[in-house]
């Protein structure tokens, strides 16, 4: 739970100034403005170091040390911050399918949320990366749903949840989830994986992304993208170090201490198993 003063601290970090009340204008508000002001990266995790996901250390690295962070940190604040409003809120888990068939087999390594708001269901995820949801979706299959940037559908297949999202006319897999909670032991586990196995890629690829107000900012490894909502994509390699470093600090918010810095270098320049 966060103290008055931390949910302050917060509200200043991502410009909310709005009321502070279980609103559909509250919330797509705060949706809207967290994903813009805390970027999402991988760092700790690129640098061998440990990712705690307890509030406490989220909250100290994403709002006292204006960090950024992956799922299981933006989720949990975010957790924190809607039952602060006075959402009712429930964590669940996603398997990640971007890219894959959709019948492929993958861990569920993703935290998402699911509250009321309104006498409505609504999911909320502000940690997905370069897709992260500028706004809640209702928890309805079938329609598809307007975003303040994006379209995204939901379908449903039994118990099975399935996010997409349509990108230059085609409907793309996100996720798939289902509607039971997840514990805070699961998550433990789930982020164990994430952080240090060597199979996930969040160990040995730079990751990071920002919502921006009429776009996405992507970096991945050294290739940076700007999409701009309507237009066509821009990209450009980084090959510089210092340069690299100064994109991460003034695009996305992101500054590191030297020793993580040369650990994650190290991590992205090092050959990878098969």
């Amino acid at each position: 739970m966060l103290t008055p003063d931390e949910l302050s601290a917060y509200l200043a970090r991502i410009g909310y100034d709005g009321e502070v009340a279980p609103t559909r204008v509250a919330l797509a508000q705060l949706h809207f403005l967290h994903p813009q002001a805390i970027p999402f990266e991988n760092f700790d995790a690129l640098a061998g170091r440990e990712v705690r996901i307890e509030l406490p250390a989220v909250f100290a690295k994403l709002v006292g040390s204006r960090r950024g962070g992956y799922c299981f940190e933006h989720n949990t604040l975010f957790h924190a911050v809607l039952e602060a409003f006075g959402f009712a809120v429930t964590p669940l888990g996603g398997r990640v399918l971007m890219g894959q068939a959709e019948d492929a087999e993958v861990a569920r390594t993703h935290k998402l949320l699911r509250l009321t708001c309104e006498g409505e269901e609504l999911i909320a995820d502000v940690g997905f990366g370069g897709m992260t949801l500028s706004g809640p979706i209702r928890l309805a299959a079938g329609a598809p749903q307007k975003t303040p940037h994006e379209p995204y559908r939901l379908d449903r297949t039994g118990d099975d949840w399935w996010l997409r999202v349509e990108i230059a006319g085609e409907w793309r897999l996100l996720y798939r989830f289902t509607l039971q909670p997840v514990t805070a032991i699961d998550e433990l586990v789930a982020n164990h994986y994430v952080a240090t196995h060597p199979a996930s890629a969040f160990t040995f690829t730079l990751r990071a992304a920002r919502i921006l107000p009429h776009g996405r900012l992507t970096l991945l490894d050294r290739r940076l993208t700007e999409h701009r909502l309507g237009e066509t994509s821009q990209q450009e390699e980084v090959e510089d170090d210092a340069a690299l470093r100064a994109v991460l600090a003034s695009r996305f918010g992101i500054a590191l201490d030297d020793g993580q810095w040369q650990a994650a270098l190290a991590r992205i320049a090092a050959p990878r198993g098969p």
